[in-house]
């Protein structure tokens, strides 16, 4: 008789695993889903991260700063070249393209009455009104900019140079928590924008759509 009971009581305790299993497979799909919207967002900082601004400041900033041991004639060279490279920054961030029916592809500069485009200007996009210039933009250019200036703030290099006293732990963290920030608000705020640089195949997914 004691026998028949168990496995009752096993039978139930099986179901409610099941549910428990159930719920838990529920909340996995659920997470992997926020995630893969983050990831996709996050994957677009491309276009409005200076990638190109970066790879180009890596590269000369231990020429100009001669490896972080300045002069006064490195102070007002690399300060040319920080200024140059946030002007590059910013107009990287204006830039976009559009296809054509025949495929081609076209890039040009968002303006207030539309799309300029640098290697055609005769060819407009199949709808002019959705490559004009907002408010948003602006948004963009300025989260670009203060990354760019905090990736260049936080450069050993200029460190050395214009503050070599400066605690390395601020160094380390400010970076850190300053694309923390941006990054969260680039995938709240994407941008609609495929500047130079940016893949054409992402032009529509789940998350980002024109």
């Amino acid at each position: 008789m004691d026998q028949p009971e168990s496995c009752k009581v096993l039978i139930e305790g099986h179901d409610d695993d099941d549910n428990e299993d159930d719920n838990a497979g529920a909340d996995e799909s659920h997470l992997i889903h926020m995630l893969n919207m983050i990831l996709s967002g996050t994957a677009r900082l491309n276009i409005l991260l200076p990638t190109a601004t970066i790879l180009s400041f890596t590269i000369f900033t231990p020429i100009l700063t001669n490896d972080g041991h300045c002069t006064n004639f490195n102070h007002w060279l690399m300060a040319v070249f920080i200024t140059v490279s946030s002007i590059s920054c910013i107009f990287l961030t204006f830039t976009d393209s559009f296809q054509t029916y025949s495929g081609k592809l076209y890039y040009g500069l968002a303006t207030f009455t539309g799309i300029w485009t640098f290697n055609s200007r005769r060819k407009k996009p199949p709808e002019p009104s959705l490559y004009k210039l907002r408010w948003g933009d602006v948004f963009h250019a300025l989260l670009s900019l203060v990354a760019f200036l905090t990736f260049a703030g936080s450069h050993f290099d200029v460190v050395l140079c214009y503050y070599p006293a400066l605690p390395r732990k601020v160094t380390n963290i400010v970076p850190l928590v300053v694309g923390f920030v941006i990054s969260v608000l680039f995938v709240v705020f994407p941008s609609r924008r495929r500047g130079i640089g940016y893949p054409f195949m992402l032009k529509r997914d789940a998350v980002y759509i024109r």
